[in-house]
């Protein structure tokens, strides 16, 4: 399960960076996470909860955000969503395009004290 993986990287990027600030509690990380990471929500949030406890983030809510693929044409320019299946232009057919938004995994905030 990937979802192990991500939550561990989250959980120790936002440790470090709360320690840095000089913070003993986190109380809620967000986060942004592509449709294409292929990241499911309870096995995410399954591992959140096991990997957090006994950690500064143990009582920590983590708020996902989670965004659509999005890619462009590169034939015609039409900015379009998609699944992983069919990534084909809507408005010409082609399946020559660029990904505009879709992969992310990134933390984008965390509360801490």
């Amino acid at each position: 399960m990937h979802e192990m993986g991500i939550c561990d990287g989250i959980l120790t990027a936002a440790v470090q960076a709360a320690t840095s600030a000089g913070a003993s509690r986190i109380s809620r990380i967000e986060v942004s996470i592509g449709e294409l990471t292929e990241v499911m929500d309870d096995a995410l949030r399954f591992a959140f909860d096991a990997l957090r406890r006994g950690t500064m983030a143990e009582e920590a809510v983590l708020a996902v955000n989670y965004l659509e693929a999005r890619s462009q044409c590169t034939e015609c320019g039409s900015e379009f969503r998609h699944d992983r299946f069919d990534p084909k232009c809507p408005e010409c057919g082609s399946y020559v395009i660029t990904l505009v938004q879709g992969r992310e995994l990134r933390i984008d905030a965390i509360d801490a004290e």
